[in-house]
């Protein structure tokens, strides 16, 4: 879910070339599931191979990640680790739903009913561990570094980008920037073109936000907006405070600069101080980010093993060998 602050945070779109050259750490989860999501048949179901087993996540990943590292950009994927007690309550929310949608895509199916079809399949995806570590296989792979988070992977990943072995921290929603991090960017794994519901598509541009511009834009403190957040509701306290969204929200955290009084004020009936201290004590570990050149023989056997065009599969290989020797060459020459 996430913290909704698409109305009041500044954006700033960027160019693939500005970023080349640039470590940027990716929320894996939130981009697995854009594949999942994005990458399927007509019927609504995703795509599989021979014995049934899901490929959506690996045609993301085999085609949309090496495009961006043709960029030249230099991707790092941080996974999720054990919840945090108080998300319990999103993930039961969440599980529910899901078992909702999938029951009323059964039911679309039958009627036909495409549209709905389409609809309720995107509702009813589940990330499975399967899926993750088939994921993490071809990542590394590609010679990509794989971080595996204690808890929360925008924790991390902020973690990551505070301590400078990053630039960005690529995510579809903000809390990264409750975490701290200094600059997260958006819109970096998804298509280029989208389609609206109208029929008519746009161009998708990547976008940065900074945790910087966005306290001076807004008049606040990352305490404020942590608060702000919060009232708004976050996966902590999903429902946040009835009535309020993130105009009010705004005014109310600069009424009330004081979390206590705050909170008081609009009588929380959730403990908000626990909220505060898993946003700024959530586990982090140290680590060390490695590129190296992609492994294509293993990445071969992946998408072999599941069935992908062979063709495709050599065109692909063929493509980063090229890379992977422009980039040693580059090395090299940095030596004269």
């Amino acid at each position: 879910m996430g913290v909704n602050l698409t109305s009041l945070v500044p954006k700033q779109e960027i160019s693939f070339e500005e970023l080349s050259n640039k470590k940027i750490a990716v929320d894996a989860s939130q981009m697995l599931y854009q594949f999942l999501s994005s990458i399927r048949q007509p019927d609504g179901t995703p795509l599989s191979d021979s014995q049934g087993r899901t490929t959506s996540h690996l045609v993301g990943l085999s085609t949309r990640i090496p495009n961006l590292m043709s960029r030249g950009l230099k991707l790092c994927f941080v996974f999720d680790g054990a919840p945090p007690i108080l998300k319990q309550q999103e993930i039961e929310s969440r599980r529910a739903r899901k078992e909702e949608a999938r029951e009323k895509l059964a039911a679309a199916r039958e009627e036909e009913d495409y549209e709905s079809i389409q609809k309720y399949a995107k509702q009813s995806i589940s990330v499975y561990k399967e899926l993750i570590e088939e994921s993490k296989k071809l990542i590394q792979a590609l010679g990509l570094p794989v971080i595996q988070a204690p808890s929360e992977a925008e924790a991390q990943a902020a973690f990551l980008a505070k301590q400078k072995l990053v630039q960005y921290v690529a995510s579809t929603d903000y809390d990264a920037l409750l975490y701290g991090c200094p600059y997260m960017l958006r819109n970096l794994t998804l298509s280029s073109r989208r389609k609206l519901p109208s029929g008519a598509t746009i161009t998708v541009s990547p976008e940065i936000i900074s945790l910087a511009a966005t306290l001076h834009t807004l008049e606040i403190t990352h305490e404020q907006l942590l608060s702000l957040a919060i009232l708004i509701g976050t996966d902590f306290n999903p429902a946040g405070i009835k009535g309020i969204g993130p105009k009010t929200a705004l005014k109310l955290v600069k009424q009330y600069p004081q979390p206590k009084e705050l909170f008081s004020h609009v009588q929380a009936e959730f403990d908000w101080k626990k909220i505060v201290a898993t946003f700024k004590h959530m586990p982090v570990k140290k680590a060390q980010l490695k590129w190296s050149h992609p492994d294509t023989a293993a990445i071969q056997n992946i998408l072999l093993e599941h069935d992908f065009n062979p063709e495709r599969v050599a065109t692909l290989i063929a493509k980063l060998e090229q890379e992977s020797r422009q980039q040693s060459q580059a090395d090299l020459q940095k030596w004269f």
